[in-house]
C-alpha cells in the first residue's frame, strides 16, 4: 500500500511521484445500456446463500459474508521500475503534509497508504500484493489504484484458492482507485452498504491480506467521517475517508470495510502511524464514491465528473465573526467561477453552503464527495446561508469541468500542470487579509517544479514575477512563459508582512 508522512518544521512537501499507466479501458457505451453494479448485485443476490443477520454485536456474521468477497492481488513489474522503489523509500521519509493533524499527539508523526506489501523489494521482477473486493458476480472487481497502476501482470485469488489473470477497466488517480475484471462467473460478492447514514460510534470488520496473510479479518468503530488528510497529490484528488480503528496494515489496500451485515462501506486505502505498520487509525474511500467510480469505469472507461464552479474553505468560529453568522460550521464559497452551474444557478461569494441534496456538508471533503458522485447535467439541491443567516435554496445544473474551468485552455492548463499549482486572482478581502493591492493566490499544489524545486506553501499570493505586478492569470501565464531564464516569484502569505522569494528554473 502506498505510504505519507508529516512535516515537523517545514511545510513544504516531497512529492510523490504519480506515474501514469495505459489502461485497458472499455467503450464508452450508451447510457440507455449503461449499467450498474448495484442492480446487478440485487438481481443476483438470490444466487448468494446468506444466513439472517441477528442484529447482536457478532463479527462472524459479517466475516462470513465478507471474506469470499476479498480477494488476493498479486501485481509483477518485469522491468525495472526505479521510480515505483524510490516512491516506496520517500514515502518513509516524507515531510508530513498535516502540521495540524494530531499536532497535540506527538505519537502520530506520520500518514501513509499502505503500500502493496513488497516479497522481493530489491530484487526483479518486483512483486506486491494487496487485496480487492468483488462487486459482481461476472467478475468485476474494485481495489485501490496504487496497488495496480505500472503493474505488468496482475494475478486475482479468490477465497477458495482459484487464481486468474486480470486486465485494468480502468483506474481513477482522484480518487485512488482501479477497476479490475477476470473472466469466471457466479462468484460471491459483497453488498453495497450505505456509507452515508453509517455513524460515528458503529462497529466496523476490516476484511483484506495484510503481509500476505490471505483473508485476514479485523474490527473497530468508525472513529470519523469525511476525514481530508491531504494524502492524494493527483490534481483534482477527493479526499473524505471513512476513519476507523480497525487494524489495517500494509497489503489491506483494496480491501473491504464492512458493517455488521456483511455489507460494505469503504475500501480501505491508507493509515495513520509512525513506523509504517498499524499504530491506532486507518482511511476508506466511503462506498458511495466507489460506486460512482465503478459504475463510470464499467460503462465508460473514466469518470464523469460534474463541477460546480467554485472555490471554497471550511467554515470556522474566525469566519463566521467577520461574516456575522451563527454558524461556524459548513462551507465557504470564496469565489464563483463565471458561467459555471454555481453561477447561474445563483451562488454568490460568501454563501455558506449548508447541504447538498439533503446531505448535510459540514466541511469541504463532505461537499466534494456529494459533488463527485454526479455526473455533468445532473441536479442537485443547494441550501445556502446568506448575509449569514438567511437561508435559501438553489437548483444547479452540474457541467463538465472543461466548460468551467477557469484556468484559461490547453497552453495555459500545460502550464499549471507543469508548475503543479492551481490558481485564483486575490478579492478583496484577501487583498486586506494579506495588505497587497494585487496578485494570484495558490490554491492548491500537486507534483511539478514549485514542489520540487521551492518551499513554497499553499496560500501563497503571488503579487510579482520577475519584478513584474501580477494582476491577474493572463499575467502571471504571460509572465512564466514569456521567460526564457530563471523565474522569482515575490509574495506573501496571510498574517506576515515579510515578502518571500521562490526561484527555479524554467
Amino acid at each position: 500500500m502506498k505510504i505519507v508522512s508529516k512535516i515537523n518544521f517545514k511545510l513544504h512537501r516531497i512529492y510523490f511521484l504519480v506515474l501514469l499507466m495505459l489502461v485497458q479501458g472499455c467503450q464508452a457505451q450508451d447510457k440507455k445500456n449503461e449499467k450498474d453494479i448495484e442492480s446487478i448485485q440485487k438481481s443476483a443476490v438470490s444466487s448468494n446463500e446468506r444466513v439472517s443477520y441477528t442484529g447482536n454485536v457478532d463479527f462472524k456474521y459479517a466475516a462470513k459474508i465478507a471474506t469470499p468477497g476479498v480477494v488476493h492481488i498479486k501485481c509483477t513489474f518485469k522491468t525495472p521500475l526505479k521510480e515505483y522503489q524510490d516512491d516506496q523509500k520517500d514515502f518513509f521519509n516524507m515531510p508530513d503534509p498535516l502540521k495540524e493533524f494530531f499536532k497535540d499527539d506527538p505519537f502520530f508523526r506520520q500518514f501513509r497508504f499502505q503500500l502493496p506489501h513488497s516479497e522481493q523489494y530489491n530484487s526483479e521482477p518486483y512483486i506486491g500484493s494487496a487485496s480487492g473486493v468483488i462487486l459482481t458476480p461476472d467478475g468485476y472487481i474494485i481495489t485501490n489504484n496504487h496497488v495496480v497502476k505500472n503493474a505488468d501482470e496482475i494475478v486475482i485469488t479468490l477465497f477458495d484458492g482459484h487464481s486468474y489473470p486480470a486486465k485494468i477497466i480502468g483506474n481513477d488517480p482522484q480518487t485512488d482507485l482501479a477497476l479490475l475484471k477476470i473472466d469466471e462467473k457466479q462468484l460471491s460478492f459483497i453488498m453495497f452498504g450505505d456509507s452515508d447514514k453509517i455513524e460515528v460510534g458503529e462497529w466496523v470488520v476490516a476484511v483484506g491480506n495484510p503481509f500476505n496473510l490471505a483473508s485476514t479479518v479485523t474490527v473497530g468503530i468508525v472513529s470519523a467521517k469525511a476525514r481530508n488528510i491531504n494524502i492524494l497529490n493527483d490534481q483534482g484528488a477527493i479526499e473524505s475517508f471513512i476513519q476507523t480503528d480497525a487494524a489495517v496494515n500494509p497489503g489491506n489496500s483494496g480491501g473491504a470495510l464492512v458493517t455488521l451485515e456483511g455489507k460494505l462501506i469503504g475500501i480501505n486505502t491508507a493509515i495513520a502511524t509512525p513506523t509504517g505498520v498499524y499504530a491506532g487509525y486507518a482511511f476508506a474511500i466511503p462506498v458511495d464514491i466507489v460506486k460512482k467510480v465503478a459504475n463510470d469505469l464499467m460503462n465508460f472507461g473514466s469518470v464523469q465528473r460534474g463541477v460546480l464552479g467554485i472555490v471554497i474553505r471550511d467554515m470556522d468560529s474566525e469566519l463566521a465573526k467577520k461574516i456575522k453568522s451563527d454558524r461556524a460550521n459548513g462551507v465557504y464559497v470564496d469565489s464563483v467561477t463565471t458561467k459555471s452551474a454555481a453561477k447561474e444557478a445563483g451562488i454568490k461569494a460568501k454563501d455558506i453552503i449548508i447541504s447538498i441534496d439533503n446531505i448535510e456538508t459540514l466541511t469541504t471533503s463532505k461537499l466534494q464527495e456529494i459533488i463527485m458522485r454526479k455526473r455533468p447535467g445532473d441536479n442537485v439541491k443547494i441550501v445556502i446561508l446568506r448575509n449569514g443567516n438567511e437561508q435559501k435554496e438553489l437548483i444547479a445544473t452540474l457541467k463538465k469541468p472543461d466548460e468551467t474551468s477557469k484556468l484559461i485552455q490547453m497552453g495555459s492548463k500545460t502550464l499549471l500542470k507543469d508548475l503543479g499549482i492551481e490558481i485564483v486572482v486575490i478579492d478583496k478581502e484577501d487583498q486586506k487579509k494579506y495588505k497587497v493591492k494585487n496578485g494570484v493566490k495558490v490554491t492548491k499544489l500537486y507534483n511539478g517544479k514549485l514542489k520540487k524545486f521551492t518551499d513554497i506553501r499553499e496560500g501563497f499570493v503571488i503579487t510579482s514575477v520577475n519584478n513584474k505586478a501580477i494582476f491577474s492569470i493572463k499575467d502571471f501565464m504571460d509572465a512564466i512563459e514569456n521567460q526564457k531564464g530563471g523565474i522569482m516569484l515575490q509574495g506573501k502569505y496571510a498574517g506576515d508582512n515579510t515578502y518571500y522569494y521562490y526561484a527555479f528554473g524554467k
